[in-house]
């Protein structure tokens, strides 16, 4: 019997490009849950939820919706009603979060979460369900304030905030601070920014969870320059086509964050178009993380980079001063001269300093007029004077040494004992309050707060800054150590004793080589902030001090018995105003603006509000 034929055998099939939708979750069939929550507070660990709102949505179309209020087991504060029209009998009668929890994690099940500011809503969802033994579920998440960030301009929007952006995409719900209703008006926002992706082919979820992770073709194309790049801590600086300093950071391992810079990791504006002007990389290794932060804030210093804010210009601290003259008085100066009178700070800005200021005249009667006054040739009193406020030595009505007496309590308060000037103010505080005048209360409060600090700053500066010298060392991780000479207040030395040498051989060496500090007319020899760097690092669990040239103490009483006093303004400050945030949610057309078919880098957006 003739054996059949064989069948034919089939030709390959030719290979075929699929579409982008085979290759991911189609947009349009992919459900999303938008939620908004009110709270206590800005931050889960002080606050809970008040009220949970939710819509699901798919295709454009809405589902269902989610809202309810929550017991959060605590007084909901006067100005957070005010701010959501939710108040504490509202939620009296309502649920607690552990039973509301599983509701909404089944509304939500299997649907890509949506929030305006997402880390905002979700930290709060997850640690309430940490707090409550539940699960918070792995699923994608989309921040609608991110995604307005990579595809709106400053010129369509001024900012990202979810009250800018409904009305701009005409949502037909007006954020109101409710939850249901900033849910309902975020859908829409998120339906108006889905238009904006079509003429980027963006049309998968995974394309869009990735927009915010682009990586600029030219910044990838730099990479090669951390290839030179050491490992191990040290300071890095990106030089630019003239080869001026860009930017100044440091690290403890230089390799790594240098590489990140050409990574979607980095999405700071002013550092993506840093890295566009960059042409190369130094790098300067050092001994450990305290010389690698010393060298850092002398480089942003003298040579002041376009792209560093932190620390650019030391120079503009300012600092109060007794002025040394028969009848002082205090004034606000850029220099710390020994000799010339007593100073108390470092303050950031002139507000700050200005308050300190206040809250001195407030307790003591300092004169606060500008002549040069003389015990032997009286002039006329002003206001002040007929206003208690002033005891008017410029008419001779106060001798020398009782003006004395009064400028006295605030050298002693610079020098150590803060009670006799803080005392009267807070007892005035306490009188305010009692006289329900309490913005006035609150606006002196504030003015101590700063005035507190100011002395303890300087009273730690100064306790290091009058040391001629002194040595640290703390632990290395692997069995050795890190050391440390120090001489007023500045770092001179630094070095390493590794595991099995002589930290003695290796100290008498750093001693050998270690500068000598002199500062210009007799000022500190070091800046506040490096001072301020040695001190923490000083103070840091482990550290040892090896040798001492001097007399390292803090004065006693010093402020430490105003500690609770300090957390409390501090509290007051954070509980009156928990969603202020100075941060811009701005767009920017430069560098990341997208075009048609092109990624570009972007940034995480900072949290400014819940809503």
């Amino acid at each position: 019997m003739p054996l059949s034929p064989a069948p034919p055998r089939s030709e390959p099939a030719p290979y075929e490009q699929v579409s982008i939708d085979e290759l991911g979750s189609p947009l349009a069939e992919v459900t999303f849950v938008v939620v908004d929550l009110e709270t206590t507070g800005g931050s889960p660990k002080d606050s809970a939820i008040t009220e949970i709102g939710a819509v699901k949505v798919r295709g454009g179309a809405v589902l269902g919706e989610f809202q309810t209020l929550v017991d959060p087991g605590r007084e909901i504060p006067p100005y957070i009603s005010v701010l959501t029209g939710i108040t504490s009998s509202m939620v009296a009668a309502a649920p607690r979060i552990g039973t509301v929890l599983p509701s909404f994690l089944e509304f939500a099940r299997g649907a890509v979460l949506v929030a305006h500011n997402a880390p905002f809503d979700l930290g709060f969802l997850k640690a309430a369900c940490a707090e409550n033994g539940l699960l918070w579920p792995v699923a994608a998440s989309v921040d609608t304030a991110v995604l307005a960030r990579r595809l709106l301009t400053r010129d369509e929007v001024p900012n990202c905030k979810l009250a800018t952006l409904a009305p701009h995409f005409s949502a037909t719900t007006s954020p109101t601070h409710r939850a249901l209703d900033d849910a309902r008006a975020t859908v829409d926002v998120l339906h108006g920014l889905f238009e904006r992706l079509g003429p980027l082919g963006i049309t998968s979820l995974e394309e869009l969870t990735g927009l915010t992770r682009q990586v600029d073709p030219e910044r990838r194309r730099k990479r090669h320059l951390a290839d030179a790049v050491p490992r191990g801590p040290g300071v890095y600086l990106f030089r630019g086509p003239r080869d001026e300093p860009l930017y100044v950071g440091t690290s403890s391992d230089l390799r790594s964050r240098v590489r990140s810079y050409f990574t979607a990791g980095e999405q700071r504006s002013r550092i993506t178009e840093m890295v566009a002007l960059a042409q190369r990389v130094e790098a300067i290794s050092c001994a450990h993380d305290l010389e690698a932060a010393v060298r850092e804030l002398r480089l942003i210093a003298e040579h002041k980079p376009r792209y560093n804010r932190r620390s650019r210009f030391p120079e503009r601290a300012l600092w109060v001063r007794l002025t040394e003259e028969p009848f002082p008085r205090l004034s606000v100066v850029r220099r710390v001269r020994p000799g010339a009178g007593v100073f108390l700070g470092p303050f950031p800005d002139r507000s700050a300093a200005d308050a300190a200021v206040a809250a001195v005249h407030e307790s003591l009667p300092l004169r606060q007029c500008t002549t040069r006054l003389s015990p032997r040739v009286p002039a006329s009193a002003c206001a002040l004077a007929d206003m208690g406020r002033c005891g008017a030595p410029c008419t001779g009505a106060q001798s020398v040494s009782e003006y004395a007496a009064i400028a006295a309590v605030l050298r002693a308060a610079v020098e150590g004992d803060p009670r006799a000037l803080v005392a009267p103010l807070l007892e005035r505080v306490d009188r305010l309050a009692a006289e329900e005048r309490y913005e006035d209360a609150a606006v002196l409060r504030d003015r101590v707060a700063v005035l507190v600090r100011a002395v303890r700053r300087r009273q730690r500066l100064e306790s290091l800054a009058t040391v001629t010298e002194l040595v640290m060392a703390r632990p290395d991780g692997d069995a050795g150590w890190h050391l440390s000479v120090v001489r007023r207040g500045r770092l001179v030395a630094a070095g390493g004793a590794p595991r099995g040498t002589s930290v003695r051989g290796t100290l008498a060496r750093l001693l050998t080589t270690a500068e000598t500090p002199l500062g210009p007319d007799g000022e500190l020899a070091a800046s506040v902030d490096e001072t301020e760097l040695v001190l923490r690092w000083m103070e840091k669990p482990g550290s040892r001090l090896v040798e001492l040239d001097g007399v390292l103490a803090s004065p006693a009483p010093g402020t430490g018995a105003y500690n609770a006093f300090l957390h409390r303004v501090e509290t007051g400050r954070t509980e009156r105003d928990p969603f202020a945030d100075g941060r811009s949610l701005g767009t920017r057309a430069r560098p990341e603006r997208l075009a048609a078919g092109q990624g570009g880098p972007a940034r995480r957006a900072p949290i400014a509000s819940p809503a």
